[in-house]
């Protein structure tokens, strides 16, 4: 039976994954206390021994502001980390997924970023994550780097369950609304990478022709405050007496944070879409998927 190593399995991503992976093999799913994606050799002696077709590296460093006063954790975690991954598929043979981040862009650009579009992060956490990258096209193994924004899920720690939770504590919010992006649900993303690596398995050739990195998102754009608005939307049209607070639009210089955001974190999907044969669904679709599985909508 084939083996898949996923990190990450407690994740938004890893806990979708380890559902969307279970049809193609045997998933070895690891967290951060079977694996210490801080030591390359913990690393390279768990994946030499289960001997995986498939390593999905779900895992990351994603404290986006403690990134700023930990650099040297988010290095090790988002950037050696994958690079060991990588090399070790490499020896054996076997594919490697990992996820990156719009965060690698300052925002400057006026419409969507592209594959080919020079990085120039504004954060540690977003060095991290382009060093990571770096380092496993360095490999140039049989790779996928799958480029998403502005992730969330029924579950974990994200946006949506925040909003949510503020929203029966405080009657006003106050939200950014100049930075702009894709809300992406973590589902989309799991169901994704496991449609790639289920043609890439079938046919090792166009694998090699295919690997690379690809921007993945929902398709449209919103600010954090639309994203909100349709949050609470989707709340009072699954349940209509949900509390409501007041949406007041500030702007990223009135909330200060330790790690810069880019103001732009729209993401060009064509080359996914192309390669795969894909449709993405809006966010707003997406969305209202997601919202009907949250604890209390049924």
């Amino acid at each position: 039976m084939r083996h898949i190593l996923l990190t990450g399995k407690y994740g938004q991503v890893g806990f979708e994954l380890h559902r969307a992976l279970a049809p193609m093999g045997e998933v070895i799913a690891l967290d951060e206390g079977d694996l210490d994606l801080a030591s390359p050799d913990a690393i390279r002696s768990t994946v030499r021994d289960i001997k995986p077709q498939v390593i999905v590296n779900a895992a990351a460093y994603t404290a986006v502001d403690r990134a700023e006063s930990e650099p040297q954790v988010a290095m090790e975690v988002n950037a050696i980390a994958p690079g060991v991954l990588a090399e070790e598929a490499k020896r054996l043979g076997a594919m490697i997924v990992h996820y990156s981040t719009d965060y690698v862009f300052d925002g400057t650009k006026d419409g969507p970023y592209g594959e080919n579009d020079a990085p120039n992060p504004l954060s540690v956490y977003g060095r991290s994550k382009l060093a990571g990258d770096q380092a496993i096209q360095a490999v140039d193994g049989l790779y996928y780097i799958l480029r998403t924004s502005w992730v969330y899920a029924a579950r974990g720690h994200n946006f949506l369950r925040t909003m949510l939770r503020l929203g029966r504590e405080r009657r006003e919010l106050r939200i950014v609304d100049d930075q702009v992006g894709a809300p992406t649900w973590a589902r989309f993303v799991a169901d994704v990478t496991a449609r790639i690596l289920s043609e890439s398995l079938r046919d090792h050739d166009l694998a090699r022709e295919k690997r690379g990195l690809y921007n993945l998102t929902a398709s449209g754009a919103t600010s954090w405050l639309g994203f909100a608005q349709a949050i609470f939307a989707e709340a009072r049209r699954i349940i209509p007496d949900t509390m409501v607070p007041e949406l007041i639009a500030i702007t990223t210089a009135d909330y200060p944070l330790p790690a810069r955001r880019p103001a732009n974190s729209r993401l060009d999907t064509s080359k996914v879409t192309g390669a795969f044969a894909l449709t993405i669904p809006d966010w707003k679709a997406m969305l209202a998927q997601c919202a009907s599985e949250l604890p209390g909508s049924s």
